[in-house]
């Protein structure tokens, strides 16, 4: 049964949730959004213990915010781990909850395995500024399609907005996590130290477009692995997450998970024969 609790870590308390056993897996949820729907696809991982950690204003997790910076989330997911005697663990970070990973793999690395980003953006932008869409958005929780409802650019045409009804989002906390980033220059947290890194991203995923991962894997060679996938868009997790769920087990596991990747421009096309099939299975 999961257990809820909440954690005092300096200026901050985070609610945590903890399910299952085996391989601890700490979940990281996109700005302003509980870790709801990532908890959901934790059931899909049952050899995994699943950390389920929402940031400062989110849930019952509290925390000034004003002039935080990512190094301060970090720290909280840091101080969490430490009070639950746990590590080292693999960290999942979707869309900005993967910088929040990435900055506490450069800051804490004794207690980070791997880190696996989904969705991650971080250098090549949207057309228009993250969190623009809820900038006049109330302040109130909104459901995830309430929040494509006033303009968050989070599914791929393929997907129906009703397949976000499990995610909880606060638009001024979503607006208050993002600046906690462009308080910390992006070299602080980039790279996540030297940890082994897994990329999942949606192909038509506006928001963090797939060149990101491929400029990091362009950066870092053989340190990261990439894994695009089709008809998914910046919440590909929920998406598509049987073919997510596959790669990570695979990741945790310790194997390859797509052994021949190879950059292309477009497409579904820089991975091997194999590893398409199973893609392609998955997503049937």
């Amino acid at each position: 049964m999961p257990q809820t609790q909440t954690i005092g870590v300096g200026a901050a308390s985070l609610e945590c949730t903890v399910n299952g056993s085996g391989d601890p897996l700490v979940v990281l949820a996109n700005a302003g959004c509980s870790t709801g729907y990532l908890e959901r696809f934790g059931e899909r991982l049952p050899r995994s213990q699943i950390i389920a950690i929402n940031m400062r204003g989110v849930g019952a997790s509290r925390g000034p915010l004003d002039n935080a910076t990512l190094h301060d989330l970090a720290s909280d997911v840091a101080g969490v781990l430490e009070a639950l005697q746990c590590g080292p663990v693999h960290i999942l970070g979707h869309a900005f909850g993967n910088r929040i990973a990435r900055c506490l793999a450069a800051d804490h690395p004794a207690i980070v395995r791997g880190v696996i980003l989904v969705a991650a953006g971080g250098l090549i932008g949207p057309s228009t500024p993250l969190g623009s869409s809820f900038r006049d958005a109330p302040p109130t929780k909104l459901t995830g399609p309430e929040c494509v409802a006033v303009g968050a650019r989070w599914l791929s045409p393929a997907s129906d907005p009703s397949i976000l009804t499990s995610v909880e989002c606060w638009p001024q906390v979503h607006i208050a996590h993002l600046a906690t980033s462009q308080r910390v220059p992006r070299d602080e947290w980039w790279t996540g130290g030297n940890a082994p890194l897994l990329v999942i991203q949606g192909l038509d995923d506006i928001v963090a477009p797939p060149g990101n991962g491929h400029a990091l894997r362009d950066q870092l060679g053989e340190r990261v692995q990439v894994v695009d996938i089709p008809r998914a868009g910046h919440f590909v997790i929920v998406e598509q997450p049987d073919p997510v769920a596959a790669a990570v087990t695979d990741f945790i596991g310790g194997r390859r998970v797509n052994p021949h990747y190879r950059r292309q421009e477009a497409g579904m096309t820089n991975h091997d024969d194999d590893f398409v099939e199973k893609i392609s299975r998955a997503l049937e």
